[in-house]
């Protein structure tokens, strides 16, 4: 697996992949479920560059979709769930109710999906922070509600404090 770190404004960024482009997680520092950087994992800053242009566009408002592969991962279900919230576009945002409808799911698996929404290992890039409950509040991101009200803000789907 090659890494690199990467400041942002909402805290540092873990990449890693097996290729720079093939990405298998994509995760802030401190958030739920993120993996350590584990002894065989080789550091490959210049690698992984093309990716940390894109978050400094991204976090400047001058990218509204990221070009990068993802390497497979998940269960057939969460592959489902993250598919669905691949589709959720910049600057909009869907409930859980919505987003178990669009996986094709019946209502009772909101919570599931819930759990697959929080499992997400490409934070931002699949933009699980678009996700909110169902009166509209900030709940459920692995990153934290901060984080995830920076994001929604940045996304102009919150106005600034």
């Amino acid at each position: 697996m090659l890494y690199t770190t990467h400041p942002s404004p909402v805290g540092d960024l873990l990449i890693a992949g097996p290729t720079p482009e093939a990405l298998a997680w994509l995760t802030l520092s401190g958030q739920k479920y993120a993996p350590e950087v584990a002894p065989d994992w080789a550091r490959d800053d210049a690698a992984f560059r093309p990716v940390a242009e894109q978050f400094d566009a991204y976090f400047a408002g001058e990218l509204t979709a990221f070009d990068i592969g993802f390497a497979p991962g998940g269960t057939p279900f969460r592959r489902r769930v993250w598919a669905a919230i691949d589709r959720v576009p910049y600057g909009t945002t869907v409930t859980y109710a919505q987003l178990t409808e669009q996986a094709g799911l019946e209502p009772r698996m909101a919570r599931a999906v819930g759990g697959a929404v929080g499992h997400n290992p490409l934070s931002i890039v699949r933009p699980c922070h678009r996700v909110v409950g169902t009166n509209g509040s900030l709940t459920g991101y692995a990153g934290g509600l901060d984080r995830k009200r920076h994001l929604l803000t940045l996304e102009g789907v919150l106005l600034a404090a």
